[in-house]
């Protein structure tokens, strides 16, 4: 039965017959209709890295889908893909996996991409660890988030602390916020009405002023002339 390259997923296991082999790896026909090659990069880990060791033109072999495309090219690895795959490692995304190195300065955890990711002493608790020993051992399972990742290093760096809790509004808080108290509401008419009357007093109050210091002016003449 003749399988869709495009319902392949990466990681599958799939069973083909080796067609050729040639320098740079060989091709297989795994019920696609159209050969899918399993390059010499991806026996880096085997025994040998000469396919024609372990597998002949129209041997079986079994592999993992290691890659596809749309034109239905598959690529192969005699190795299982890792599960979680480098481009799919986002900030913040959060995984289980298991302790399998305790050092002084942090642990290191299989979350299942291509290698452990660290999480430093200082991102295992949300408290003072006085020791990565204290905290965690080797085969323990863990839940990790990622705070960054490295592509030049392929380094993966991790936090065990719990992630910070989001503040939710919901619409009655909000509402609550933008409509005022009916007490608020009366305090601003009323410091309004304030405001109001002083620019309205503001014009009697200067006429007032000007008219005393004019009865001051005149006072103050009379003094003189009485004295003269």
């Amino acid at each position: 039965m003749a399988v869709e390259a495009q319902a392949l997923t990466v990681g599958a296991e799939v069973k083909g017959i080796v067609r050729h082999i040639g320098v740079y790896g060989a091709l297989v026909d795994i019920g696609t209709g159209q050969d899918a090659l399993l390059h010499v990069s991806q026996l880096a880990q085997q025994e040998s890295s000469r396919l024609e060791e372990f597998a002949q033109p129209g041997s079986e072999i079994l592999a993992y889908v290691y890659k596809t495309r749309q034109d239905g090219y598959v690529a192969l690895s005699l190795e299982r893909p890792p599960l979680v795959a480098w481009g799919t490692i986002r900030q913040g995304k959060v995984y289980t996996g298991q302790v399998i190195r305790v050092e002084d300065f942090g642990v290191f955890v299989d979350f299942g991409a291509e290698r452990p990711g660290m999480v430093h002493v200082s991102e295992m608790s949300d408290n003072y660890v006085r020791t990565p020993s204290d905290v965690a051992e080797v085969g323990q399972q863990v839940e990790v988030r990622v705070i960054k990742k490295n592509g030049r290093s392929r380094q993966i760096d991790l936090t065990m602390k719990l992630a910070p809790e989001e503040v939710v509004v919901s619409a009655d808080e909000e509402d609550e916020e933008a409509v005022p108290t009916s007490m608020a509401q009366a305090f601003r008419r009323a410091m309004q009405g304030a405001a109001d009357e002083d620019a309205a007093s503001a014009p009697q109050d200067i006429a007032q002023s000007n008219h005393r210091q004019k009865q001051e002016e005149i006072l103050a003449r009379t003094l003189r002339n009485a004295g003269a």
